[in-house]
Parts: C-alpha cells; structure tokens; sequence
C-alpha cells in the first residue's frame, strides 16, 4: 500500500481533488442556510444575476483568478470566500493525504472531518448558524473512521506505525464514542450554566430610542431587531421556543398605525401587543420607542455542544480536552484582534474547529510533551 501512495502524481491528483470538493462545499455554505437544495438548480450561479456559470467558468481557483474575483455576466464582485474555501479544502486535502501511509485507512476519514469542519465554519461564520444535521452525520462517520482505523484515536500512530496492529477495532471505536460523550456533555454543560447566568440582557435608555423591524434586502439576510446603533439577526435571538423580547415604551406603530400599548412581547414567530397575538410574517412594519429592552442571550449556541461531540468522534476525549483549551486560546486572540467586545456575539464554531484540525494537524505532540515532562518532575 505504501509503493501505491508513493507515486508523484498522487501529491497532485488530491489536490485537485481537495480543489474540486471545495467548489462543491462553496455552493453548499451557500444554498444550505438558505433552505435550498444543493442540487436544485443543478448548476452553479451568481448570487447577484442567478445567472448560470457554464463549466469553462468554474474552474476551481483557476476561475476567481482570472476575472479578477467578479462575475464574467455582470462584473459584481464574487467574495474571496469562494476562493479561499477551495484553495483551503485542496491543502487540507493534502495534508490529510501525507498520513495516509501510515496507516492506509486513517487519511480518508480525516479527509472527511476536514469537508465537515469547512462546510460548518463557514456556514457559522457567516449565518451565526451550526448545521446540527450534518454534526450527527459527522459523528456517524467518525465512529465508522475509529473502528476501521483506531490509530485516529491515537495520533502516535500517524508518526510510527509501530502501535498500529495492538489497537483492535472496539478500542477505537469505544474511544470515539467516549470523545463524543465528552465534548458533547461539557458544551452542554457550559450552555446551560451560561444560560443561568446571562439569559438576559437589558438596554436602558436616559432619552427613549427607536426601534424597529426591518426586513432582509436579500437572500443572505435574515429579518433583523434594531435598536439605536444595534442590528440584531432573527437567529441570533431565538435560540428556544420560550425565547422573548421584552420592549416598555411608548409610540409603538404597527403596519403604520399607532397603538395605544406602552410595552410590546416579540417571539420568534409572533407578537404580543394590548393581550392580541399577530403572526410576524403577517405584519408589513413595526416599531416604536424604547425606554427598556429586555433581550434573551446566550453564552453559547446551541449547535456548538454537537460540534465539539462530532470532533470528539474522531479525536477521542484527550483530543477534546487539547481542543477545548485551543479553541478557547483562538476565540480570546480573534476577539482581542477584532476589537469584540463583551457580550458580542462571536460564531465559536470556527474556532472549535481549528482546534480540532490543529490537535490532528500535530497538536497531540503537544499533549504527548507535557505529560512526558509530568512524568520527569514526579
């Protein structure tokens, strides 16, 4: 098996095969958080014109080169993020190749990750949005990967196979199945204690503020909550079914006419006004003025705790741990970086994932290290 990898052209063959699936991951961080199809239109198009993208024109990375990064129809600008998920797939893709010697199997699933973690982060990043489905899929595929390939539950291995052959299938797939249980319940626990402790947020107002409703202005946007300089997505406030802003005021317009209501109890799907119930998507506007706001938060979303189960399924729960403490360490720089304030929202699913790839990238050496020098100072 290792004269079969040991062929030049493979090197190349991945990449272009990493390049090819990050174009394909592109249309799904598009279509899915709008609720589309991945294969309905069956050809690509550009979210500006919907016009079609003939085959000569989706050339992975090639294409966003050579028009410079705009559509060849109608020269709006086509984001960078195109290119750099298919550029980024094609290294990852890559770098899980150079393990695959050692041993054969363990590459291909974390061939796999990679594709899921690219698909979530990008898909959190931009929508504040975790694909719960496709983490239980993730965790389907990393049980499999730890039965067929224990040595994923020991990245030792990838180093030597010396220790390959003393792992029988039900250790590894035990050793995922403890990952799972172990990032899943710890995420768990941090929501529910975060939800214990900031489940309210509360905006007072010396002078009354505006507030109000305003619809998306394209596919991408979600209906948003304004209040003063805030401008908060639908998704980000409605984590739960009991979840609800609080408004007291004054001035509350409802599709243009006044009320006599002083306070006003929105839901994600409804709102409550003078003891009457009105189905949001029936309302053309709504707003008013503001004394005090009420507005349920999160310390974490609800799709972060399946995440870091679904990388646990293929790093196990020593992997887990490296990845909580890493991601943690990413979060604070980027947060410090970006000037993110406390009690912003900061999608942690990108983060939870580059904790996981650099545990599997070489982090685990790291692991190794200071447990050896634990050992030495005992």
């Amino acid at each position: 098996m290792e004269e079969l990898f040991a062929n030049p052209l493979w090197p190349i063959t991945i990449i272009l095969m990493g390049a090819c699936i990050g174009s394909f991951l592109n249309v799904v961080i598009y279509r899915v958080p709008l609720g589309m199809g991945v294969s309905n239109p069956k050809r690509s198009f550009c979210p500006h014109c919907k016009k079609e993208i003939p085959w000569y024109r989706n050339l992975p990375c090639l294409t966003w080169l050579l028009q410079r990064g705009k559509c060849a129809e109608c020269g709006s600008p086509i984001a960078f993020r195109y290119f750099f998920v298919e550029l980024l797939t094609a290294l990852l893709f890559y770098v899980a190749w150079y393990w695959l010697p050692v041993p054969f199997p363990a590459g291909f699933f974390i061939m796999a990750l990679c594709v899921l973690l690219v698909v979530i982060s990008f898909i959190d990043a931009e929508h504040m949005i975790i694909p719960v489905n496709w983490t239980y899929a993730g965790m389907l595929i990393g049980v499999v990967g730890a039965v067929v390939a224990p040595a994923l539950m020991d990245p030792g291995a990838f180093a030597s196979g010396e220790r390959v052959a003393e792992m029988p299938s039900w250790w590894g797939g035990g050793q995922a199945l403890m990952g799972i249980a172990v990032g899943w319940g710890v995420l768990a626990a941090v929501v529910i204690l975060g939800k214990v402790c900031f489940g309210e947020r509360k905006m007072k107002f010396a002078e009354a503020e505006r507030w109000y409703l305003r619809e998306p202005e394209n596919d991408e946007e979600q209906l948003r909550f304004v209040v003063g300089e805030e401008h908060i997505d639908w998704g980000d406030l409605f984590y739960r079914k009991n979840d609800r802003i609080e408004i007291d005021g004054h001035g509350v317009l409802m599709d243009g006419e006044r009320t006599k209501a002083t306070s006003i109890v929105i839901r994600a799907d409804r709102v409550e006004l003078d003891g009457v119930s009105h189905k949001i998507e029936k309302l053309k506007s709504l707003e008013g003025k503001a004394d005090l706001v009420r507005i349920p938060r999160e310390a974490m979303g609800g799709g972060d705790p399946p995440l870091m189960g679904m990388i646990g399924a293929f790093v196990g729960w020593q992997g887990v741990i490296f990845t909580l403490f890493a991601s943690c360490i990413y979060a604070l720089v980027a947060a410090v970086l970006g000037r993110v304030g406390f009690g912003r929202p900061l999608p942690f699913g990108p983060f939870l994932a580059l904790g996981g790839l650099t545990w599997v990238l070489g982090g685990w050496k790291v692991w190794e290290m200071y447990f050896a020098w634990v050992e030495t100072v005992g």
